[in-house]
Protein backbone atom coordinates (compact mmCIF):
# COMPACT_ATOMS: atom_id res chain seq x y z
CA UNK A 1 0.00 0.00 0.00
CA UNK A 2 1.65 3.55 -0.59
CA UNK A 3 0.60 6.01 1.90
CA UNK A 4 1.21 9.74 1.32
CA UNK A 5 1.27 11.93 4.18
CA UNK A 6 1.03 15.78 4.52
CA UNK A 7 4.40 16.18 6.25
CA UNK A 8 4.74 19.96 6.44
CA UNK A 9 5.28 20.51 10.04
CA UNK A 10 8.45 17.86 10.05
CA UNK A 11 10.93 20.82 10.17
CA UNK A 12 14.43 20.03 11.48
CA UNK A 13 15.40 21.34 15.09
CA UNK A 14 11.92 23.43 14.82
CA UNK A 15 9.18 20.31 16.37
CA UNK A 16 6.29 21.88 18.30
CA UNK A 17 2.79 20.67 18.54
CA UNK A 18 2.02 19.41 15.19
CA UNK A 19 5.27 18.62 14.29
CA UNK A 20 5.88 16.06 17.12
CA UNK A 21 2.47 14.85 16.53
CA UNK A 22 3.73 13.62 12.94
CA UNK A 23 6.98 12.43 14.02
CA UNK A 24 5.95 10.00 16.28
CA UNK A 25 3.06 8.29 14.63
CA UNK A 26 5.43 7.99 11.23
CA UNK A 27 8.39 7.03 13.38
CA UNK A 28 6.14 4.01 14.22
CA UNK A 29 4.13 3.23 11.67
CA UNK A 30 7.59 3.17 9.29
CA UNK A 31 8.27 0.57 11.27
CA UNK A 32 5.17 -1.22 11.85
CA UNK A 33 4.54 -1.19 8.18
CA UNK A 34 7.90 -1.84 6.70
CA UNK A 35 6.15 -2.90 3.30
CA UNK A 36 4.09 -0.12 3.02
CA UNK A 37 5.25 3.25 0.86
CA UNK A 38 5.17 6.37 2.38
CA UNK A 39 5.66 9.71 0.56
CA UNK A 40 6.28 12.29 2.43
CA UNK A 41 5.31 15.92 1.11
CA UNK A 42 6.97 18.89 2.48
CA UNK A 43 6.08 22.99 1.67
CA UNK A 44 9.81 23.30 1.48
CA UNK A 45 13.10 21.74 0.94
CA UNK A 46 14.97 20.93 4.55
CA UNK A 47 19.08 19.82 4.55
CA UNK A 48 18.02 16.91 6.19
CA UNK A 49 15.42 14.52 6.86
CA UNK A 50 13.95 13.75 10.02
CA UNK A 51 12.36 10.21 9.20
CA UNK A 52 14.78 8.53 6.81
CA UNK A 53 14.28 4.33 5.29
CA UNK A 54 13.95 2.59 2.52
CA UNK A 55 9.84 2.73 2.63
CA UNK A 56 10.41 6.53 3.07
CA UNK A 57 10.03 8.94 -0.19
CA UNK A 58 10.12 12.48 0.07
CA UNK A 59 8.48 14.78 -2.00
CA UNK A 60 8.64 19.13 -2.00
CA UNK A 61 5.86 20.44 -2.96
CA UNK A 62 5.69 24.57 -3.79
CA UNK A 63 4.72 26.70 -2.41
CA UNK A 64 5.93 27.23 1.23
CA UNK A 65 2.53 27.54 2.94
CA UNK A 66 2.51 29.52 5.79
CA UNK A 67 -0.12 32.12 5.04
CA UNK A 68 -3.98 31.34 4.31
CA UNK A 69 -3.51 32.81 0.72
CA UNK A 70 -0.66 30.06 0.19
CA UNK A 71 -2.30 27.55 2.33
CA UNK A 72 -5.12 27.31 -0.36
CA UNK A 73 -2.67 27.55 -3.32
CA UNK A 74 -0.74 24.36 -1.88
CA UNK A 75 -3.85 22.49 -0.69
CA UNK A 76 -6.33 22.82 -3.57
CA UNK A 77 -3.42 23.12 -6.40
CA UNK A 78 0.15 22.30 -5.78
CA UNK A 79 -1.01 18.76 -3.67
CA UNK A 80 -3.91 17.21 -6.08
CA UNK A 81 -1.18 17.99 -8.61
CA UNK A 82 1.35 15.97 -6.35
CA UNK A 83 -1.65 13.62 -5.55
CA UNK A 84 -2.26 12.82 -8.84
CA UNK A 85 1.52 12.05 -10.40
CA UNK A 86 2.18 9.59 -6.54
CA UNK A 87 -1.14 7.81 -7.09
CA UNK A 88 -1.32 6.75 -3.48
CA UNK A 89 -3.78 4.61 -2.23
CA UNK A 90 -4.83 6.67 1.09
CA UNK A 91 -3.94 10.33 1.95
CA UNK A 92 -3.30 10.89 5.45
CA UNK A 93 -3.23 14.82 6.62
CA UNK A 94 -2.26 14.95 10.57
CA UNK A 95 -2.81 18.93 10.85
CA UNK A 96 -6.39 18.98 10.61
CA UNK A 97 -6.09 20.41 6.47
CA UNK A 98 -6.97 18.16 3.67
CA UNK A 99 -7.49 18.67 -0.35
CA UNK A 100 -10.96 19.56 -1.17
CA UNK A 101 -9.62 18.99 -5.04
CA UNK A 102 -8.39 15.29 -5.03
CA UNK A 103 -10.36 12.00 -5.27
CA UNK A 104 -7.95 9.94 -2.73
CA UNK A 105 -9.56 8.62 0.31
CA UNK A 106 -8.11 10.98 3.48
CA UNK A 107 -7.90 10.54 6.80
CA UNK A 108 -7.58 13.77 8.93
CA UNK A 109 -6.72 14.25 11.89
CA UNK A 110 -8.86 16.83 13.86
CA UNK A 111 -6.85 18.17 16.97
CA UNK A 112 -9.14 20.83 18.27
CA UNK A 113 -12.04 23.56 16.78
CA UNK A 114 -10.65 26.26 19.04
CA UNK A 115 -11.31 28.64 15.56
CA UNK A 116 -15.25 28.32 16.47
CA UNK A 117 -14.89 29.02 20.45
CA UNK A 118 -11.92 31.57 20.41
CA UNK A 119 -12.37 33.47 16.98
CA UNK A 120 -10.73 36.64 18.59
CA UNK A 121 -7.86 34.62 19.32
CA UNK A 122 -6.82 34.45 16.04
CA UNK A 123 -5.49 37.00 12.85
CA UNK A 124 -8.35 38.40 10.25
CA UNK A 125 -7.22 36.14 7.61
CA UNK A 126 -6.50 33.05 9.45
CA UNK A 127 -9.84 33.04 11.09
CA UNK A 128 -11.65 33.19 7.37
CA UNK A 129 -9.80 30.53 6.22
CA UNK A 130 -10.62 28.27 9.18
CA UNK A 131 -14.38 29.42 9.13
CA UNK A 132 -14.56 28.47 5.36
CA UNK A 133 -12.81 25.60 4.91
CA UNK A 134 -12.71 23.93 8.03
CA UNK A 135 -16.70 22.61 7.81
CA UNK A 136 -15.72 21.29 4.06
CA UNK A 137 -12.96 19.36 5.20
CA UNK A 138 -14.68 17.74 7.88
CA UNK A 139 -17.70 16.38 5.62
CA UNK A 140 -14.93 15.74 3.21
CA UNK A 141 -12.64 13.74 4.61
CA UNK A 142 -13.55 9.75 4.70
CA UNK A 143 -12.55 9.17 8.32
CA UNK A 144 -12.06 11.80 11.00
CA UNK A 145 -9.88 11.23 13.78
CA UNK A 146 -9.74 13.11 16.85
CA UNK A 147 -7.25 12.77 19.89
CA UNK A 148 -9.72 13.00 22.31
CA UNK A 149 -13.51 12.33 23.36
CA UNK A 150 -14.25 16.19 24.22
CA UNK A 151 -12.88 16.99 20.54
CA UNK A 152 -15.23 14.41 18.93
CA UNK A 153 -17.89 15.81 21.10
CA UNK A 154 -17.46 19.04 20.14
CA UNK A 155 -17.24 18.23 16.35
CA UNK A 156 -20.94 16.43 16.77
CA UNK A 157 -22.12 19.20 19.05
CA UNK A 158 -20.90 22.11 15.95
CA UNK A 159 -21.15 20.13 12.65
CA UNK A 160 -23.95 17.35 11.10
CA UNK A 161 -21.56 14.84 11.11
CA UNK A 162 -21.45 10.77 11.21
CA UNK A 163 -20.14 9.61 14.91
CA UNK A 164 -19.08 6.61 13.27
CA UNK A 165 -16.57 8.15 10.63
CA UNK A 166 -14.92 9.46 13.63
CA UNK A 167 -12.28 7.95 15.67
CA UNK A 168 -10.43 8.85 18.74
CA UNK A 169 -6.81 8.11 19.09
CA UNK A 170 -5.19 9.23 21.84
CA UNK A 171 -2.02 11.07 22.02
CA UNK A 172 1.26 9.24 23.46
CA UNK A 173 4.66 11.02 24.91
CA UNK A 174 7.89 11.23 23.92
CA UNK A 175 10.25 8.67 24.95
CA UNK A 176 12.86 11.84 26.39
CA UNK A 177 10.74 12.53 29.63
CA UNK A 178 11.52 11.00 32.93
CA UNK A 179 12.82 11.71 36.28
CA UNK A 180 15.89 13.20 37.07
CA UNK A 181 18.22 12.93 40.14
CA UNK A 182 17.99 15.14 43.03
CA UNK A 183 21.57 16.42 41.74
CA UNK A 184 20.67 17.00 38.26
CA UNK A 185 17.51 19.02 39.58
CA UNK A 186 19.71 21.18 41.64
CA UNK A 187 21.87 21.49 38.48
CA UNK A 188 19.25 22.64 36.04
CA UNK A 189 17.84 25.10 38.51
CA UNK A 190 21.26 26.50 38.77
CA UNK A 191 21.36 27.36 34.93
CA UNK A 192 17.76 27.99 34.35
CA UNK A 193 16.42 30.02 37.82
CA UNK A 194 19.02 31.01 39.25
CA UNK A 195 19.34 28.21 41.54
CA UNK A 196 15.66 28.19 42.78
CA UNK A 197 12.47 26.42 42.86
CA UNK A 198 10.26 26.71 39.57
CA UNK A 199 6.62 26.88 38.22
CA UNK A 200 6.75 25.99 34.67
CA UNK A 201 4.98 26.75 31.33
CA UNK A 202 6.13 25.45 28.20
CA UNK A 203 4.52 25.81 24.45
CA UNK A 204 3.37 28.33 22.09
CA UNK A 205 2.69 31.60 23.61
CA UNK A 206 -0.45 32.57 22.07
CA UNK A 207 -3.74 34.05 23.94
CA UNK A 208 -5.67 30.66 24.57
CA UNK A 209 -2.60 29.47 26.61
CA UNK A 210 -3.94 32.37 28.90
CA UNK A 211 -0.60 32.89 30.01
CA UNK A 212 -1.79 36.70 31.07
CA UNK A 213 -3.57 34.85 33.95
CA UNK A 214 -0.96 32.34 34.98
CA UNK A 215 1.38 36.05 35.11
CA UNK A 216 -0.76 37.45 37.38
CA UNK A 217 -1.69 34.46 39.46
CA UNK A 218 2.13 34.29 39.83
CA UNK A 219 2.37 37.66 40.86
CA UNK A 220 0.05 36.94 43.54
CA UNK A 221 0.76 33.44 44.76
CA UNK A 222 4.31 35.33 44.57
CA UNK A 223 3.55 38.45 47.14
CA UNK A 224 2.66 35.70 50.09
CA UNK A 225 6.04 33.77 50.04
CA UNK A 226 9.08 35.00 51.72
CA UNK A 227 10.73 31.92 50.42
CA UNK A 228 12.49 32.56 46.99
CA UNK A 229 10.39 30.90 43.62
CA UNK A 230 9.90 31.90 39.99
CA UNK A 231 7.97 31.20 36.98
CA UNK A 232 9.53 29.63 33.68
CA UNK A 233 8.04 30.15 30.58
CA UNK A 234 9.07 28.08 27.95
CA UNK A 235 8.25 28.31 23.53
CA UNK A 236 8.28 30.56 21.29
CA UNK A 237 6.17 33.82 20.60
CA UNK A 238 3.26 32.63 18.20
CA UNK A 239 0.73 35.03 18.12
CA UNK A 240 -1.29 38.10 19.89
CA UNK A 241 1.26 38.20 22.72
CA UNK A 242 0.55 41.76 23.84
CA UNK A 243 -1.84 40.71 26.72
CA UNK A 244 0.81 38.20 28.30
CA UNK A 245 3.40 41.19 27.87
CA UNK A 246 1.85 43.58 29.37
CA UNK A 247 0.91 41.73 32.53
CA UNK A 248 5.08 40.82 32.45
CA UNK A 249 5.34 44.52 32.34
CA UNK A 250 2.74 45.20 35.54
CA UNK A 251 3.77 42.41 37.65
CA UNK A 252 6.46 43.28 40.63
CA UNK A 253 8.04 40.23 40.37
CA UNK A 254 9.78 40.32 36.70
CA UNK A 255 12.44 39.13 37.78
CA UNK A 256 11.21 36.38 38.87
CA UNK A 257 9.48 35.08 35.60
CA UNK A 258 12.01 34.03 33.09
CA UNK A 259 11.00 34.07 29.31
CA UNK A 260 13.41 30.84 28.32
CA UNK A 261 12.44 31.39 24.55
CA UNK A 262 11.92 27.96 22.31
CA UNK A 263 13.27 25.22 24.38
CA UNK A 264 15.32 22.44 22.49
CA UNK A 265 14.48 18.98 22.82
CA UNK A 266 16.97 17.72 25.26
CA UNK A 267 17.09 21.12 27.28
CA UNK A 268 13.08 20.39 27.48
CA UNK A 269 13.55 16.96 28.81
CA UNK A 270 15.81 18.41 31.15
CA UNK A 271 13.77 21.82 32.14
CA UNK A 272 10.39 19.76 32.85
CA UNK A 273 12.02 16.90 35.09
CA UNK A 274 13.40 19.77 37.37
CA UNK A 275 10.29 21.76 37.97
CA UNK A 276 8.35 22.05 41.32
CA UNK A 277 5.79 22.03 38.94
CA UNK A 278 3.56 22.17 35.82
CA UNK A 279 1.57 24.92 35.05
CA UNK A 280 -1.09 24.26 32.10
CA UNK A 281 -3.85 26.39 32.76
CA UNK A 282 -5.27 26.72 28.93
CA UNK A 283 -8.33 27.96 27.79
CA UNK A 284 -9.06 25.52 25.87
CA UNK A 285 -6.99 21.94 24.52
CA UNK A 286 -8.05 19.35 22.13
CA UNK A 287 -5.75 17.03 24.15
CA UNK A 288 -3.02 18.71 26.15
CA UNK A 289 0.05 16.57 26.11
CA UNK A 290 2.56 18.38 28.01
CA UNK A 291 -0.09 16.98 31.07
CA UNK A 292 1.19 13.82 29.98
CA UNK A 293 4.49 14.55 29.73
CA UNK A 294 4.77 16.03 32.78
CA UNK A 295 3.29 12.74 34.17
CA UNK A 296 6.38 10.98 32.77
CA UNK A 297 8.82 13.01 34.62
CA UNK A 298 6.90 12.46 37.50
CA UNK A 299 6.35 16.24 38.38
CA UNK A 300 2.82 17.66 39.96
CA UNK A 301 0.56 18.90 37.33
CA UNK A 302 -1.71 22.47 38.23
CA UNK A 303 -4.12 22.37 35.38
CA UNK A 304 -8.00 23.41 33.76
CA UNK A 305 -11.58 23.02 34.57
CA UNK A 306 -12.07 22.63 30.95
CA UNK A 307 -12.14 20.99 27.76
CA UNK A 308 -10.27 18.07 27.13
CA UNK A 309 -7.97 18.71 30.17
CA UNK A 310 -10.25 16.85 33.00
CA UNK A 311 -10.05 13.89 30.62
CA UNK A 312 -6.26 13.63 30.07
CA UNK A 313 -5.78 14.41 33.54
CA UNK A 314 -7.59 11.87 35.21
CA UNK A 315 -7.01 11.80 39.24
CA UNK A 316 -2.87 13.14 38.45
CA UNK A 317 -3.50 16.97 38.40
CA UNK A 318 -5.07 19.82 40.70
CA UNK A 319 -7.58 21.26 38.24
CA UNK A 320 -8.44 25.22 38.63
CA UNK A 321 -10.98 27.56 37.08
CA UNK A 322 -8.48 28.85 34.07
CA UNK A 323 -10.65 32.04 33.90
CA UNK A 324 -9.63 33.23 37.61
CA UNK A 325 -6.69 34.36 38.58
CA UNK A 326 -7.15 33.94 42.15
CA UNK A 327 -7.90 30.00 41.62
CA UNK A 328 -4.78 29.56 39.48
CA UNK A 329 -2.85 31.32 42.53
CA UNK A 330 -4.46 29.50 44.92
CA UNK A 331 -3.60 26.03 42.57
CA UNK A 332 -0.18 26.77 42.91
CA UNK A 333 -0.06 28.38 47.03
CA UNK A 334 -1.38 24.64 47.27
CA UNK A 335 1.63 22.68 45.33
CA UNK A 336 3.53 24.58 47.03
CA UNK A 337 3.30 24.35 50.33
CA UNK A 338 1.69 20.47 50.49
CA UNK A 339 4.12 17.85 49.53
CA UNK A 340 1.92 15.51 50.63
CA UNK A 341 -0.50 16.36 47.84
CA UNK A 342 2.22 16.40 45.17
CA UNK A 343 3.13 12.98 45.76
CA UNK A 344 -0.50 12.09 45.66
CA UNK A 345 -0.69 14.01 42.31
CA UNK A 346 2.77 11.89 41.22
CA UNK A 347 1.41 8.69 42.05
CA UNK A 348 -1.75 9.27 40.27
CA UNK A 349 0.30 10.24 37.30
CA UNK A 350 1.77 7.22 37.04
CA UNK A 351 -1.13 5.24 36.41
CA UNK A 352 -3.03 7.86 34.13
CA UNK A 353 -0.04 7.59 31.94
CA UNK A 354 -0.22 4.29 30.81
CA UNK A 355 -3.54 4.97 29.11
CA UNK A 356 -1.46 7.50 26.44
CA UNK A 357 0.84 5.47 23.98
CA UNK A 358 2.54 6.45 20.58
CA UNK A 359 2.69 2.83 19.76
CA UNK A 360 -0.60 2.49 20.47
CA UNK A 361 -1.89 5.22 18.56
CA UNK A 362 0.48 4.16 15.60
CA UNK A 363 -0.93 0.87 15.32
CA UNK A 364 -4.82 2.42 15.96
CA UNK A 365 -4.13 4.77 12.74
CA UNK A 366 -2.56 1.73 10.88
CA UNK A 367 -5.44 0.15 10.95
CA UNK A 368 -7.16 3.23 9.64
CA UNK A 369 -5.34 3.57 7.02
CA UNK A 370 -5.25 0.08 6.07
Amino acid sequence: MRVAVNARFLIPGKLEGLGWYTFELLSRLTRLYPDWEFVLLYDRPHDHYLLTGDNIRHVVVFPPARHPVLWYLWFEWSLPRALKKIAPDVFFSPDSYLSLRTPIRTVMVVHDIAYLHYPQHLPLLVRAYYQFFCPRFFRRADTLLTISNFVKKDLLAHFPLDPDNIQVVYNGCREGFKPLRENERAAVREQYSGGVPYFLYWGALQPRKNIARLIEAFSSFRSRQTSPVRLLIGGRKAWKTKEAEQAWAASPFQEDIVFTGYLPEMELYRVVAAAHAVVYVSLFEGFGLPLVEAMHAEVPILSSTVTSLPEVAGDAALLVNPSEVEAIAEGMERLWTDPELCAVLVASGRRQRERFSWNQAARAVGQLLE
